[in-house]
């Protein structure tokens, strides 16, 4: 498999198998240079799996894994365990990993709006500073691929919106591309070029519905949110039956499901019908 139009890292029909069970399978994805793309399925669905195939972590059990020669990936994992019995001040959890000057931590927190965190104690940061340190670490390296794990989880509303809107400036200013798995099933970063639903293998994919002049959205969520929110709506034709096995939409029942019945057409730009999305989600 060989890299195409400038592309930083992609799978073809990639899996991983596990003793008798399919962790994913059949996973086709690409990331380009200033590509948002944007993981949702439900949990145990293969979205950590799959990134970690993306990066080289681990190596598909078939399929093809490729990246750029000389990638530069930042990481933000989605958990972060730290003792907070010692003292760890921010410049020196970022430099943990990273051999950074001072002028490097102090730019790579002020474009995360973190500056102000230069002289903080890890321990003592709120969840959405913890958010902007982490995006400073992983952004210090000015990498070709920044890899976000869950990042607005612990974050509240105010502050998912305001993560997503640091992460399309990063992208801007950076140019580099960006894989992104999210909790949400629905609702996703506007900004995302495209949104592929997993459960096991690649249900549906698209890009998401613009929101932004949708009045009963800007109602309940503000003009600000519309800006940096969108939903995404599920258009899957299998459903997930309760033995593990999936039913096509001709009938048809297998064990698994690696993508070759699938329907794989972007899902609808249009606005949605109400401010959950109105998407059902058969995965």
């Amino acid at each position: 498999m060989v890299l195409e139009n400038n592309q930083l890292v992609a799978l073809d029909r990639a899996g991983i198998r596990r003793g008798e069970r399919w962790l994913v399978r059949g996973v086709d994805l690409s990331v380009s240079p200033g590509e948002i793309v944007t993981l949702i399925g439900p949990n145990g669905s293969g979205k950590s799996t799959t990134a970690k195939m993306t990066l080289g972590i681990l190596k598909p059990s078939e399929g093809a894994s490729r990246r750029k020669r000389g990638l530069k990936v930042g990481y933000v994992p989605q958990k972060l365990t730290i003792d907070w019995t010692l003292p760890l001040t921010v410049p020196r959890f970022m430099r943990l990993t990273n051999a950074l000057t001072d002028k490097e931590c102090l730019s790579a927190l002020e474009q995360t709006g973190a500056h102000h965190l230069l002289h903080a104690e890890m321990r003592t940061l709120s969840g959405g500073e913890m958010q902007r340190v982490m995006l400073a670490r992983a952004i210090a390296r000015k990498p070709d691929l920044l890899v976000l794990d869950e990042p607005v989880q612990g974050v509240d509303y105010a502050g998912e919106i305001a993560i997503y809107g640091l992460i399309s400036q990063i992208r801007d200013a950076l140019g580099c591309g960006i894989l992104m798995i999210s909790h949400d099933l629905h609702v996703v970063m506007a900004a995302a070029d495209q949104v592929i639903c997993l459960n096991g293998h690649v249900c549906c994919r698209g890009t998401p519905s613009d929101v932004s002049n949708n009045d009963q959205y800007q109602a309940l969520f503000g003009t600000r949110a519309s800006a940096e929110l969108a939903v995404y709506k599920h258009k899957h034709d299998h459903v997930h039956l309760p033995d593990g096995s999936v039913r096509h939409a001709d009938g048809s029942i297998c064990d698994d499901c690696s993508g070759e019945h699938h329907d794989h057409d972007q899902a609808s730009k249009s606005a949605p019908e109400n401010a959950s999305g109105g998407a059902v989600h058969a995965g």
